[in-house]
């Protein structure tokens, strides 16, 4: 396997281990709201999140390997995508209060078809494996939701509507780090992308009277650590790091598991029920992802592409 191919796979494994992460984000985030607003939450976390980079930063800066970027163009990246993962998660968040987190899994997920769209626009091309996944993963996403669908006779709840529209916003932001992580630092523009979020988000809790105690902190404390540290300070940072390798149509299919991953996660922490269409949709979107790795199968195994 060449080296190009091992940095693809490399790629792939962490892309597909930060849709683990996050799938099972959306069950932490859902009961992360029984104890605080839905902005107080997305600020702690993500403040606690950037915080959790920072001592990363100081050893690769102390190892040199770093990239020496000026100061005022790692503030313009860290807004820049800062904004619009402030407008994503946030939409998220509060669609998650209006519905399940299967639904908000699944719904989230179509910025997989969203992004290739968006990256025509900018001059990228997308070859045939890459559309057969979105096919493939689209359908997939809709069979694990679609008994949720059923139940509530295929009307679209409010939450679902918010989420759509977040939906856009997360394929802006993946096309965006597409753009600045070969600019800027992976953990720098990590840290400083959580911090405008988390302030922002604070700033916006604190306008809407949102309050917060020591004893909702406490009682919350599992979900808000699960999505400081591990969903924003490990997944997010993982998303960055395997972007160097991987094009942004290509990390969005392997993204989209997190469907799967929520629908599992809801199953097994909040008791949702398993209906036969998701196996099927399981089925699906592993069908999706190996599309997308097509290229790096064949070139392992030998097969003439053309």
């Amino acid at each position: 396997m060449s080296a190009i191919n091992k940095r693809a796979v490399r790629a792939d494994i962490l892309l597909l281990l930060t849709a683990c992460i996050w799938g099972f984000a959306f069950v932490a985030q859902r009961s992360g709201m029984d104890y605080v607003g839905p902005f107080t939450f997305n600020g702690i976390r993500f403040l606690l999140g950037s915080l959790s980079l920072l001592p990363f930063i100081a050893l690769r800066r102390g190892s040199r390997r770093a990239r020496p970027t000026p100061v005022k163009t790692v503030i313009l990246f860290s807004c820049a995508a800062g904004a619009c993962l402030f407008v994503a998660v946030s939409l998220q968040q509060l669609g998650l209060i209006y519905t399940t987190a299967g639904h908000s899994g699944f719904i989230t997920g179509m910025y997989v078809a969203l992004t290739p769209i968006f990256g025509i626009f900018l001059g990228r091309k997308t070859g045939v494996p890459t559309w057969i996944g979105v096919a493939l993963c689209v359908s997939g996403m809709f069979c694990i939701s679609a008994g949720g669908f059923g139940e509530s006779g295929g009307a679209m709840l409010t939450g679902d509507i918010l989420t759509a529209i977040g939906a856009v916003f997360w394929a802006f932001h993946v096309l965006l780090i597409d753009r600045l992580v070969h600019k800027v630092d992976a953990l720098v523009l990590s840290s400083g992308q959580f911090a405008f979020c988390g302030i922002a988000s604070s700033v916006v809790a604190f306008c809407l009277g949102e309050t917060l105690s020591p004893d909702a902190i406490a009682r919350g404390l599992a979900p808000l650590l699960y999505g400081s540290f591990v969903s924003v300070g490990i997944a997010y940072t993982l998303q960055v790091v395997a972007q160097k390798d991987a094009p942004p149509a290509h990390a969005t299919i392997i993204l989209s598991l997190e469907g799967v991953f929520a629908a599992i996660g809801g199953v097994i922490l909040l008791a949702e029920p398993l209906h036969s269409w998701t196996l099927l949709g399981f089925a699906l979107m592993l069908g999706g992802m190996l599309a997308t790795q097509w290229d790096v199968i064949a070139g392992h195994s030998g097969i003439k592409t053309g």
